[in-house]
């Protein structure tokens, strides 16, 4: 037979050892709730601390996914600037080789011109080639007469362009055949600067 004690308080067994329960009375909180409480603060407060730091990688995922993308625009702007650097360069240097070709153009053309105005004031002169090797100038031309020839010398000499004018070679033209005419080849010593 099965006895049921509907007054809750249990019946002592002779002979058995009892266990007491602690009896919870109606003076203050639970233990239990209290522990559940505390549970849930602290299992709340590690989601909000997940929930943060989550967060703040997902911010540092897209910061760093802008300045990749930063990185890449500055690379396209910076091999632009380098492009357009090298043309520049390319340019400057056209530039210095033009400023030094009008450079050395006074020379030449100033050379030039005093031969010509030398020449002019030679009379039975005319000149067929000049060449200019730096320091040295070879002059060829046709002369009427061997006094055209050496006139022609000495007002190259008095230019004061020239250390020295030696004559190299001069002869009879027998292709003209009315006149007596002479090829001649005058090589000139310039005066160093």
């Amino acid at each position: 037979m099965i006895r049921i004690n509907l007054l809750g308080i249990p019946k002592q067994k002779k002979g058995k050892r009892q266990i007491s329960v602690p009896v919870i009375s109606g003076d203050g909180p639970s233990p239990m709730i209290a522990a559940v409480v505390v549970f849930a603060l602290v299992a709340g407060g590690n989601y909000y601390y997940y929930w943060r730091i989550n967060s703040q990688h997902e911010q540092i995922q897209a910061d760093i996914a802008a300045a990749d993308m930063e990185t890449k625009r500055l690379g396209q702007v910076k091999a632009a600037f380098l492009e357009k650097q090298k043309q520049a360069d390319v340019y400057k240097r056209r530039f210095d080789v033009i400023d030094q070709l009008k450079a050395q153009q006074k020379g030449p053309v100033t050379l030039l011109a005093m031969i010509g105005d030398t020449v002019n004031k030679t009379d039975a002169v005319w000149l067929n080639a000049m060449t200019d090797d730096g320091a040295v100038v070879a002059v060829d031309g046709v002369a009427l007469s061997h006094v055209a020839v050496a006139n022609l010398m000495t007002n190259l000499r008095n230019s004061g362009q020239f250390k020295s004018v030696e004559l190299k070679q001069t002869q009879q033209d027998e292709v003209v055949k009315d006149l007596q005419a002479f090829v001649f080849t005058l090589v000139c010593e310039k005066q160093k600067v």
